[in-house]
């Protein structure tokens, strides 16, 4: 049998935890996919909402018209606040494709105020409300779950 070398020194270890990169390889200007991915569908989920709220208030019969619900807000209603909240999505997902701090915490907030919308409005479009509350999940899932590892802060002497 042969001898096996052994190294003189100790294995280097990474120490960053799993499931994240290491520190050298989060710098500015870099986005992880699924950041990017999280920046797009709030544009698009955005967008999205306003062309659903533009049908809400535009033609009022474009909806299937529901009986007692608890929840029952009138479609222009809807409409506005669908309109508003895409607007605002689309100015956000922008700025988190801009990686811009508040961005990331305006998504997370938009998402959910976006998922609740859509399941308030469930009864008028019920397939459409649970696709982009799927959506809404995956974005508050990739802004909340990715932050960027700080560096430690050089010393001058």
């Amino acid at each position: 049998m042969t001898e096996q070398p052994h190294p003189t020194e100790p294995p280097v270890r990474d120490s960053a935890p799993r499931g994240t990169a290491p520190s050298s390889a989060a710098g500015p200007g870099t986005l992880s996919g699924s950041l990017h991915f999280a920046g797009m569908l709030l544009a698009l989920n955005g967008v999205l909402r306003i062309f659903e709220g533009i049908a809400a208030i535009a033609e009022d019969d474009v909806y299937a018209r529901i009986g007692a619900y608890i929840y029952e807000i009138n479609l222009t209603g809807w409409g506005w606040i669908l309109l508003i909240l895409g607007v605002i999505g689309v100015f956000v997902g922008w700025g988190v494709l801009q990686e811009a701090g508040w961005a990331r915490v305006a998504g997370v907030v938009l998402a959910a105020l976006g998922l609740i919308a859509q399941f308030l409005f469930l009864p008028y479009a019920p397939l459409w409300s649970l696709i982009l509350i799927a959506l809404d999940l995956f974005v508050i899932w990739a802004l909340a779950a990715h932050w960027p590892q700080k560096r430690p802060a050089e010393r001058t002497a």
